[in-house]
């Protein structure tokens, strides 16, 4: 076995361990290793439904595997091939590519001076009212970088965050080309550290995020609790403001709500603007789901767009997974799918939202707030705990449906009308405090509701 097939194998072990077996048969039993070449592992898949399946569903975890095994992936791509191929070596063979032995490989799209992946782009971005001020932030840093800085995007995963900040990096880059910019995951940046410091290099990596025009760095929210990091990217922070480099971050939660973030890093973040991205309104999922079939070539009835952006209401991934199942069916049959095949497809390929505990809720909410799930119980009139009670009891009426009887007695015994008040009070207050809105909507995407 050579040494790309055992670094798969190995990372199929790892992923084998952490999903189902049902999962692990259907999308990986039938993939192989095809080559690794300049940073970039490619993988053999069996159709093309298995291809995009990958990519919505598994591309970080097969990633953050292949990485942990081999430091000097960067990238992984999935080729559509029916078999493993008979000649291994004629495709593992480290020598000049020649039309002879030449794999049927799509151009890979990571730049390697920027490391921005080139299929990010503003064409195929969706704009709604989930993420148009975070676009229009994102608009007004390509006419004049600087002008929100940083410029700091955060949401649940599967919004498109990602895509908006490599599609600005994109962009800018487009419009000159000599910008320095440079695309990093905090994982990375936390990998190029601890190997800095172990070769003894620190000040060539100091020097090297230093140098950039425009640095653009995924999921900060990794940075949580580890002080060496923050202290490199305090720095690493100051210089690059100081210097009026443009500096873009994304993260899961805001900045006041990153568990183990030091608070000079929050105050750096609130200097420029802090913009958050939400799960798409049913417009907005309709438009997404009418951009990608066209994308896709896929055609996809007015009705069954309606159906689809009215039962679901998850992510721009999810709505995606679904559409690639819908495009696969469409291929097999050469033919639209109806729509009562549509709603099997969804049954099949949808998981059901979990359903939570009253016990479970209020400790989520309570975790949160970093607050002890004993105080949401306890009988004061402490301000910090009544902010987070009310908001306990508004979550449980507003999107839940639980009776206020319910959550009174649930809540340390308490009268149905204390209930009601809590919720009138975070309703009107709602209106007037977008931090307020911003707590709800975060607390909605971590109990999926």
């Amino acid at each position: 076995m050579n040494t790309v097939e055992k670094i798969w194998k190995d990372t199929l072990t790892e992923i084998e361990l952490e999903i189902s077996r049902p999962n692990f048969n259907t999308w990986f039993k039938k993939t192989f290793a095809l080559k690794e070449e300049e940073g970039v592992f490619y993988v053999g898949v069996p159709n093309e439904f298995n291809k995009e399946w990958l990519y919505t569903k598994f591309h970080k975890t097969i990633l953050d595997k292949l990485r942990k095994l081999d430091s000097s992936i960067k990238n992984v791509e999935y080729i559509v091939k029916k078999s493993i191929p008979q000649t291994s070596s004629q495709v593992f063979k480290k020598e000049p590519i020649t039309k002879s032995n030449t794999l049927p490989l799509e151009k890979v799209t990571i730049n390697k001076t920027s490391n921005l992946n080139e299929k990010y782009s503003f064409q195929s971005f969706v704009v709604g009212p989930f993420n148009e001020l975070a676009y229009s932030a994102a608009q007004a840093i390509i006419k004049k970088p600087g002008v929100y800085n940083p410029l700091f995007i955060y949401g649940p995963t599967g919004l498109g965050k990602t895509h908006l900040i490599q599609a600005t990096g994109n962009r800018i880059h487009k419009e000159n080309e000599h910008t320095n910019i440079f695309y990093t995951s905090s994982e990375k940046f936390s990998q190029d550290y601890v190997n800095a410091l172990k070769n003894n290099s620190i000040n060539t990596f100091k020097n090297k995020y230093r140098s950039y025009e425009v640095l653009i760095m995924d999921d900060i929210q990794f940075f949580s609790g580890k002080e060496k990091l923050q202290e490199e990217l305090f720095h690493l922070f100051n210089i690059l403001y100081d210097k009026g480099k443009q500096i873009i971050f994304s993260s899961d939660k805001h900045p006041n709500y990153i568990i183990g973030l030091e608070d000079r890093l929050r105050s750096r973040f609130s200097a420029g603007m802090i913009v958050d991205v939400t799960k798409p309104d049913y417009e907005s999922r309709a438009a997404l789901l009418k951009t990608k079939a066209t994308q896709k070539n896929t055609a996809i009835s007015d009705e069954v767009v309606d159906f689809l952006a009215s039962s679901l209401d998850g992510n721009i991934r999810e709505l995606e997974g679904v559409l690639n199942a819908i495009s696969i069916q469409t291929d097999l049959r050469n033919r639209k799918i109806s729509i009562n095949e549509v709603k099997t497809l969804i049954k099949n390929n949808i998981k059901p939202k979990k359903h939570l505990a009253l016990e479970e809720i209020i400790k989520i909410i309570a975790g949160f707030y970093n607050m002890p799930v004993e105080q949401i119980y306890e009988k004061t009139r402490k301000k910090e705990i009544v902010y987070v009670r009310q908001i306990v009891m508004y979550i449980l009426r507003e999107y839940f449906n639980i009776s206020y009887p319910a959550i009174g007695k649930e809540i340390g015994g308490r009268d149905h009308t204390t209930v009601i008040h809590s919720y009138e009070r975070v309703k009107g207050n709602l209106k007037e405090d977008p931090n307020l809105t911003q707590e709800i909507e975060q607390l909605r995407a971590v109990l999926d509701v």
